[in-house]
């Protein structure tokens, strides 16, 4: 596993672990999603400097979509300028797409695991993400 792959692991287990602790058991063939966007300017500034290091660290300009496993569909839509686009698979049978309209969009899909399914659409300046584990 190459260390971009864990740092995306890594990131994406800090960030549920707090809150998928009160949770009943896993049961077979589900998933859970996580979507956060930020509450404040200071926030903002935080979740998009979190996207723009993941993008630096993979060599990402403006959006990408980056798939490990088989079996997964993606795709990426940006109409505008200024935009910053992720959607990351980690294993098989994801679908997802992210729509980026107007200019200063960031937004990062992150999907692990088997068989999800995530559609997020993003309009005038947004911030975002978005993590979804599947079993």
């Amino acid at each position: 596993m190459t260390r971009t792959r864990l740092t995306a692991l890594a990131a994406a287990a800090a960030i549920a672990a707090g809150t998928l602790a009160p949770l009943a058991p896993a049961h077979a063939g589900g998933s859970v999603s996580i979507s956060i966007a930020p509450g404040s300017a200071d926030a903002e500034h935080a979740m998009r400097a979190g996207l723009g290091l993941f993008a630096i660290a993979n060599g990402i300009k403006n959006g990408s979509i980056t798939q490990n496993g088989i079996g997964n569909a993606a795709g990426l839509i940006q109409n505008g300028s200024g935009n910053l686009g992720i959607v990351h698979q980690e294993g098989n049978g994801h679908e997802g797409t992210l729509t980026q309209n107007g200019n200063g969009n960031a937004h990062g899909l992150f999907q692990f695991g088997q068989g999800t399914s995530g559609h997020v659409s993003q309009s005038g300046g947004q911030t975002g993400a978005t993590f979804q584990f599947g079993w």
